[in-house]
């Protein structure tokens, strides 16, 4: 669901006002109708394109399913920071607290038996923690998202680094293991499904939800937003706390899939979740956004590395080409709602 900057609904009133008289005016009027995910998804098709012309094994299944279990942790913390970033905030502490939720699962399990289905629900619950103190410091102790969210993200890292001793804990069952590495009909990964069931979850919630709508206007004016009567504090908090949760998330499939809690984990992934959101054509000025554009990104940072690790580029490259995307992408959104003010 997207939703239009203040400034780019004035310029669509006007141009509603003034009726289009001709072809010139008729293809304007079709690219503001058009979603704004679809600039990411063409981008995403042509990558693909490209990348099945240069490696013939890119475009085999077993290949796409790989690239689907290699996102899926990426897309389900993308989740929480889409709503983040639509709200104007940032959040710097989700690979810390991945790892710290991670790190917690293997402690409880491991070291003192605790069944591994209840050390979930425990370390799930720390991630919200650590979300929720976020969204505190933001509104109550008044700190800039950066701030507290950077300073979550070292206390998680070192609290992960302390609970684990600074060495990994392996030594799952199968059972748990499952709910990444096993392939439904012998295809599908599970993380995967998981991943589309909470990206589907959290459509209908941004359509649907009057709290959904509400992290817009938010995000285009927090102070018009408060004196409008949104309970503005309750629902940042309530974001942050579903970012921890999410990135809680994460650290139990990611253990799973390696079968290990490592307390590294998760390390750089708050800025791949940051260029998914803005690759998919959100603002990190805040108001505008999508789940549909985040799923977008999601795929588009997977489909280049898994293409240039076909390639034989190397990590060093990746990073480099990665970093010319994300700002290709940020020039071009910005430029895109210059042109949306100006008609």
């Amino acid at each position: 669901m997207t939703h239009p900057t203040p400034a780019a609904s004035a310029a669509q009133g006007a141009a509603g006002a003034a009726a289009p008289s001709g072809a010139a005016r008729q293809a304007p009027t079709l690219r503001r109708r058009l979603p704004a995910s679809t600039g990411p998804f063409v981008a995403l098709v042509l990558l693909c394109v490209v990348l099945s012309i240069m490696s013939p094994s890119f475009l085999s299944w077993t290949n796409i399913f790989n690239i689907g279990q290699q996102v899926a942790i990426l897309a389900v913390i993308a989740i929480g920071g889409t709503a983040v970033i639509v709200l104007g905030g940032i959040d710097l502490s989700v690979g810390a607290v991945l790892g710290l939720s991670g790190a917690v699962l293997g402690f409880l399990f491991v070291n003192t038996g605790l069944d591994i289905w209840a050390a979930c629900l425990v370390a799930l619950a720390v991630a919200a923690a650590a979300g929720a103190i976020n969204g505190i410091m933001i509104e109550y102790g008044r700190l800039p998202a950066f701030i507290a969210t950077l300073a979550m993200m070292s206390v998680a890292r070192g609290l992960a680094l302390v609970v684990l001793g600074g060495k990994p804990l392996s030594g799952y069952p199968d059972s748990f293991r499952n709910l990444s590495v096993h392939y439904v009909g012998g295809w599908v990964p599970m993380s995967l499904i998981i991943a589309v069931l909470l990206f589907l979850i959290a459509w209908a919630y941004f359509r649907w939800r009057p709290s959904g709508r509400a992290l817009f206007a938010m995000g285009a004016n927090y102070e018009v937003a408060r004196l409008s009567g949104l309970p503005v504090r309750r629902l940042t908090i309530g974001v942050y706390t579903v970012a921890g949760l999410l990135a809680g998330v994460g650290g139990i499939l990611m253990t799973a899939r390696l079968g290990s809690a490592q307390p590294t984990a998760g390390t750089g992934y708050e800025l791949d979740v940051i260029a998914a959101v803005v690759i998919g054509g959100a603002s990190l000025a805040g108001g505008y956004g999508s789940i549909a554009g985040t799923a977008v990104g999601v795929m588009i940072i997977g489909v280049l590395r898994n293409g240039l690790n076909l390639l034989n580029v190397s990590s060093f490259w990746q990073q480099v080409i990665i970093g010319v995307v994300i700002a290709t992408a940020v020039l071009v959104e910005n430029l895109r709602q210059r042109r949306a003010a100006r008609a």
